[in-house]
């Protein structure tokens, strides 16, 4: 089967991902997320930027496709499609991997929490982008 992407709205949902990211780590909760991570600085460097961007890129990519099959076989759209779909991408992949920095790195539950707020709410947001510029 062929998917169609528009290759646009994959940019557009990657780059949205990116500024919640900016804002999210950077100025609303930057303390908190120091106090929760152990990290005293955070160092923004070219790298760490293109690296960001291509994994946000890849996600919205394969957003792009979860959100075509749902459309397809659950016959979602527009916004409520959007939200479906990146709310259970969140529940089904990232909320469960995440766990692991609680479980094994012994890492606080507030971290997570921080982490899988910001990872839900950018997932809603690239969700609704992609589906309603389909």
């Amino acid at each position: 089967m062929n998917v169609p992407v528009n290759y646009l709205a994959v940019v557009v949902a990657a780059v949205a991902n990116y500024l919640i990211g900016s804002l999210w780590y950077g100025v609303l909760f930057r303390n908190a997320w120091q106090k929760f991570s152990g990290v005293s600085e955070m160092k923004i460097t070219a790298l760490s930027v293109v690296l960001t961007l291509i994994g946000a890129l890849l996600m919205s990519y394969v957003l792009q496709h979860a959100l075509f099959f749902a459309n397809q076989y659950l016959k979602t759209s527009g916004i409520g499609g959007g939200l479906m779909v990146g709310f259970f991408n969140w529940v089904g992949f990232i909320a469960p991997v995440t766990i692991g920095l609680v479980v094994y790195e012994k890492k606080s539950w507030m971290l997570w929490i921080l982490n899988n707020a910001y990872w839900l709410i950018s997932l809603l947001v690239m969700g609704v982008i992609l589906s309603v510029w389909q």
